[in-house]
């Protein structure tokens, strides 16, 4: 199964190196061939986090809409991100394919006769005994035992054709690892300052781009991540400060693999950075230009039904106020007669309630100011401590709140009659003669 995946990676870079002649431009062209390959994907990707950091201030102004009813804000959002064509998994979905092409490479890279000219088995472990033999296959890392065969191979080239001629394998190809000056079929020494004999310069140079190989990909990395979030910057703190978490932790993983592995994974990584930043920033003025295009067509768009709305809204209320609204003719009876009956009842609440202020009026006695969270004739139905703007004022929500608790501590939960108050509260000289006019007898205490 694995050689199924990694077959297309070797075939590419076999092709890429017969092309070339040159391991390093291999590399190089395999990374450009697989940077074009997902560009369509990544396009996507690109373009869902554009749209979802464009959605970000009407998301914000959603969570404080509807804050304490989760519920209501799901549907909220779901219904912003189906209008503004915006799938929240797709963004991430996506960024992660470069991982098992990345893993696939570093097999072929690792095990170049196996996995990259598919050499059969036999033939590897003949070479194995052959250099083994000569003394030179010697201090190699649990692992890399095939890249260092391949590089031996490539060096004594003329030795072993002759001395395995009977065990040869057509797949065998002599590979040239050399790129600039270094063989990238070696790890970069981290330790090279002071190990390397500064005194040849033809073995401190190699080793001093080695070193640098790692640095110069995880500054690439940094760069590639920055110029990628400044293009679609995120507008919570929380997202801010888990991308710059992310802008330190891959530059480091860079750093670790590309000391890790031979340097030609070292040269894939900045590669493929310079060509995913280059892919960045024409897809980014590409889709900034359409985007532009579709939030001011959705804003008309949200603009027009609105006003729509808002239209159907004072025609419903004027036909109302002149009595022509059409009744529906699939109500049923019940529904008619028990919305008569709750006209009915609203219309005696009100001459109700304008007799007791007339009263309340004539009397002198003043009408206590009623509480935002009064329903009916219940005081505090909303709570004692209810603020009415508390979610789109929060600057002053937490004094208004302790303020309306401290001023209904002692408050009576229920609206009294005319008749309690005055026996309760008493009433003016004033007031008593009202009351003894209007009974017509003396008010008892």
């Amino acid at each position: 199964m694995w050689v199924a995946i990694t077959k297309p990676f070797a075939w590419l870079m076999v092709k890429f190196y017969e092309l070339t002649g040159n391991y390093g431009v291999a590399v190089m062209l395999f990374a450009l061939l697989v940077n074009l390959i997902l560009t369509p994907f990544m396009a996507k990707s690109k373009k869902s986090m554009m749209r979802s950091t464009r959605l970000q201030p009407e998301m914000m102004e959603l969570q404080k809409r509807h804050e304490g009813n989760p519920q209501k804000l799901n549907m909220e959002m779901q219904k912003l991100y189906k209008e503004a064509g915006v799938n929240p998994m797709s963004g991430c979905l996506w960024s992660l394919i470069p991982f098992p092409i990345l893993i696939a490479l570093y097999s072929v890279i690792r095990q170049p006769l196996t996995r990259m000219m598919f050499v059969a088995q036999d033939f590897v472990t003949a070479l194995a005994e052959y250099f083994s033999g000569a003394g030179l296959l010697t201090g190699v890392k649990p692992g890399y035992e095939e890249i260092a065969i391949a590089k031996l191979s490539h060096f004594h080239w003329d030795d072993i054709s002759v001395a395995l001629a009977d065990k040869w394998d057509p797949n065998m190809m002599n590979v040239d690892f050399s790129f600039l000056g270094m063989n990238l079929g070696d790890q970069p020494q981290w330790n090279f300052l002071w190990k390397t004999d500064w005194s040849n310069k033809a073995i401190w140079l190699p080793a001093l781009g080695l070193f640098l190989i790692p640095f110069i990909s995880a500054l690439l990395s940094w760069a590639s991540m920055k110029i990628s979030n400044m293009s679609t910057p995120q507008a919570d703190n929380q997202a801010q400060n888990s991308m710059a978490g992310m802008q330190l932790m891959m530059p480091l993983m860079s750093v670790w693999i590309c000391f890790a592995m031979p340097a030609a994974m070292g040269i894939y990584w900045i590669a493929n950075s310079i060509f995913g930043m280059t892919r960045d920033f024409i897809l980014t003025k590409i889709y900034k230009k359409q985007l532009d295009k579709e939030d001011e067509a959705r804003r008309a768009a949200r603009s027009q039904r609105e006003k729509e709305l808002e239209e159907k809204r004072l025609e419903t209320e004027r036909l109302k106020a002149e009595g022509k609204t059409e009744k529906n003719a699939n109500t049923s009876k019940k529904k008619i007669q028990a919305s008569e009956k709750q006209k009915s009842e609203e219309r005696k609440a009100a001459l109700e309630k304008a007799e007791r202020a007339e009263k309340r009026e004539r009397l002198g006695i003043k009408e206590e100011e009623k509480p935002a969270s009064q329903v009916g004739n219940r005081r505090y139905a909303r709570g004692r401590a209810y603020v009415a703007d508390r979610f789109t004022n929060p600057e002053n929500a937490e004094t208004a709140t302790a303020q309306a608790a401290a001023e209904s501590e002692y408050g009576s939960s229920i609206d009294q009659s005319v008749e309690e108050e005055t026996v309760i509260t008493g009433v003016s000289n004033e007031g008593s003669a009202a009351v003894e006019a209007e009974n017509g007898g003396d008010v008892k205490e």
